[in-house]
Formats: C-alpha cells, structure tokens, sequence
C-alpha cells in the first residue's frame, strides 16, 4: 500500500518538475507583468514539487526496511534534481533574453535592467534563505514529532508491561492467600488428629491398666 502511494507520488513529481523545466526555460524571454505570472506560477509549482517531496519522505519512513534504502536513494536524486531546478528558476528570474537585452539598450534602460537584476538577486537570495530556514524548521518539527511518537508508543509498552506485572502480583498473592488458608486449616486437621490420638492411647492405656488390675485381684 505505501509503495504504491510512493510510485503515484513519484508519477506526480516527474510530471511536475517537467513543467517546471519548460515554464523556467521561457520566464528570460518574458518582462512586465507577463514575466511576474509566468514567475508566480513556477513558484507555486515548486512549492507543490516540495509537498510531493514531503510526502515521498513520510512514506519511505513507513515503508519495510528491505525496500527503505531503494527508495531512500531515490529520493536524495528527486532533491538533488530539486536544488538543480531551484537554481535555474533563480538564474531564469534575473536573466534576459539576447532580444529583450537589445530592446532595453535601444530604449535607454539598460542601466535600470542592470539595478533591477541586481535587487532581483538579492530578494532571490533572501528568498532562498528564508526558504531553507522554514525548511529545516519543518524537518526538525517532523523528527520531532516522530521522536515523540517513539516515546508515546515505548511509554504505552512500559506501562502494559507494568499493568501485566500487577495482575501476575495480584494472582499470586491470591494464590499465596489461598494456599496459606488451605495449610492452615491442614495445620488444624492435623493437631485435631494427635489430640484424638492422644485421647485414645490414653483410654487404652487406662482400660489395660484396669484389666491388669482385676485379673490381679481375682488370682489373690
């Protein structure tokens, strides 16, 4: 089930990031306002490509350890084609076509393309670094939340353990509590049996002795 829910992930990522690669090529030969959407929608693109990538993750974590490497490496190429794609969306929003370079130095502008690649870059670096903060900060939110879902899941071991440890304790006491009545009232058999015993030997004794004594008077 997670394996097939990875390979669907993955169908989506490489349609994805192919659409991707055709939109970046096209962003140098467009200005204005058609370049600024034609941006917007890369970026919400890679944005999905970094929700698939995500996805991808938390499913591999799941999946058995027999088949975790395979897609582990298959994972580190689908990133390492992500930062290649993240790169040349960066290059391709500062870039101008060898035409649209032409047009801007007919027209005067090519100083103010010069300053405006130049705060372009920087936005774009800024951009990027927030991007790897939040990124990291959901990397280590999710490592987080999986540390404390190991120590949930050991805690609800623990205390089945302990439960489990109580109940054989509340057995066995039951079972000494029943044992000792049972030798107890084996204890009062027993004295009650040596009291008779005693009692008997006694009369026997007595009824010996007194035969003894009559047979004696009589040869008197």
């Amino acid at each position: 089930m997670a394996t097939s829910l990875i390979q669907s992930f993955e169908q989506q990522y490489s349609t994805l990031t192919a659409e991707i690669t055709s939109k970046i090529a096209k962003v140098p030969n467009l200005s204005g306002n058609e370049k600024q959407i034609a941006v917007n929608n890369v970026d919400r693109q890679m944005e999905e490509a970094t929700e698939l990538l995500e996805q991808i993750e938390l499913e591999v974590r799941d999946i058995p350890v027999k088949d975790r490497r395979q897609y582990s490496t298959k994972l580190k190429s689908y990133r390492a084609e992500f930062e290649r794609l993240e790169k040349e969306f960066k290059r391709s929003k500062i870039a101008f076509s060898d035409s649209m370079i032409a047009r801007e130095e007919l027209m005067g502008g090519h100083d103010d393309g010069e300053d405006q690649r130049a705060k372009l870059l920087d936005n774009t670096e800024r951009l990027e670094r927030s991007t790897r903060r939040l990124e990291a900060g959901y990397k280590l939110a999710i490592e987080t939340e999986q540390l404390g879902a190991n120590i949930l899941e050991n805690l609800n071991t623990d205390r089945e353990k302990i439960e489990r440890s109580r109940n054989t304790l509340k057995e066995t006491d039951s079972k000494l509590g029943k044992s000792s009545r049972i030798l107890s009232g084996m204890m009062r058999r027993v004295i009650q049996n040596r009291i008779l015993l005693i009692f008997i030997a006694v009369i026997m004794v007595t009824v010996i002795g007194v035969v003894i004594y009559l047979m004696t008077i009589r040869k008197s």
